[in-house]
């Protein structure tokens, strides 16, 4: 039977479904659903019965999303967004009600340090080659943080040498998958055996990607290793699309992205990410972006991120 928390997961995903609508297929009092999504009223057993054979037609089942969507955030290429974006998109599901953890995968530690976590007592790389508990730390509401330092790189060597090294991430975390909506997984800028395993654990990739010829050069590589990941060690693994990060208003970023939206057989996400300075202060301070300035640009541009994403998995869902 339908449960009230599995409803609301559900409207959540499906942002474009009319509440208003549902609630009146459902022959629901008038309101009801409204104040039960705002999280001001508990649905009873009738009212769940008459609304699960209405969900269901547009697509509800039991078992959609009880595990979370993972999502490696790659690109070989240092300085293109992928912490801030890892960090942003994971505050901006989070604000939406999901359950985010953010997974540092990169021996720098630079999400760590942005949000406050260094020399972690339990880190990731601990848990990949020592068999520790996978660390989660909570950072705010709904938003959780797997942390990591320099200890990492080394731990990047060792996993070339243990037994079932590519599968221990993967390993880690799927007891965590029924805890969280989403597991955003911030990669470190090269194409080495972490970012393989960060692969082979996920669902899909996000690739980040500063306009500029040389990082433009380097998609296809990219583009090609997800591939040879997706034959060889997970067949599941998908490209969700490109995000434009750190645009400038110039010809030569506008020309860049003209030129990937013709010949890049991927999503190119419509939404783009500004050079904003708010995003640097806002890690000079520790602090996430909503946190540091809620209405700023900067937030709002990854809240628009954060909303056509969603919407995009609904049609893959």
């Amino acid at each position: 039977m339908l449960t009230q928390e599995n409803a609301l997961k559900f409207f959540r995903h499906n942002p474009a479904l009319s509440i208003a609508g549902i609630e009146k297929e459902a022959s629901l009092p008038s309101g009801t659903l409204r104040q039960a999504v705002a999280g001001n009223r508990k649905l009873n057993e009738n009212h769940l019965v008459a609304l699960e054979g209405v969900l269901m037609k547009y697509g509800y089942s039991k078992d959609l999303y009880q595990k979370a969507r993972v999502v490696s955030v790659v690109n070989h290429k240092g300085g293109v967004g992928k912490t801030t974006t890892v960090s942003c998109l994971g505050e901006a599901l989070a604000n939406k009600g999901f359950r985010v953890l953010m997974i540092d995968l990169d021996p720098q530690g630079n999400l760590s340090q942005i949000l406050g976590i260094e020399n972690p007592e339990v880190q990731v790389a601990d848990s990949l080659i020592n068999d520790a508990e996978f660390p989660v730390v909570q950072i705010q509401e709904n938003l959780f943080l797997s942390p990591s330092d320099i200890d990492l790189a080394k731990a990047e060597y060792e996993l070339i040498l243990l037994t079932g090294g590519d599968l221990r991430l993967k390993n880690r975390i799927i007891p965590l998958l029924s805890e969280f909506d989403y597991v955003l997984i911030d990669c470190p800028p090269s194409l080495g055996k972490l970012t393989v395993s960060a692969m082979y654990a996920s669902d899909a990739c996000l690739v980040t990607m500063l306009p500029e010829m040389a990082a433009m050069k380097g998609v296809n590589t990219l583009l090609d290793k997800v591939h040879d990941v997706k034959k060889n060690l997970n067949p599941m693994l998908d490209v969700d699309g490109l995000v434009f990060t750190m645009v400038k208003k110039n010809s030569v970023h506008d020309n860049i992205k003209e030129a990937v939206r013709e010949n890049l057989p991927i999503r190119i996400f419509k939404t783009e990410i500004k050079h904003l300075v708010d995003f640097q202060k806002a890690q000079v301070m520790l602090n996430t972006i909503s946190k540091f300035s809620g209405a700023s640009e900067a937030a709002k541009l990854y809240a628009d991120f954060c909303n056509e994403y969603i919407e995009y998995l609904q049609l893959v869902k």
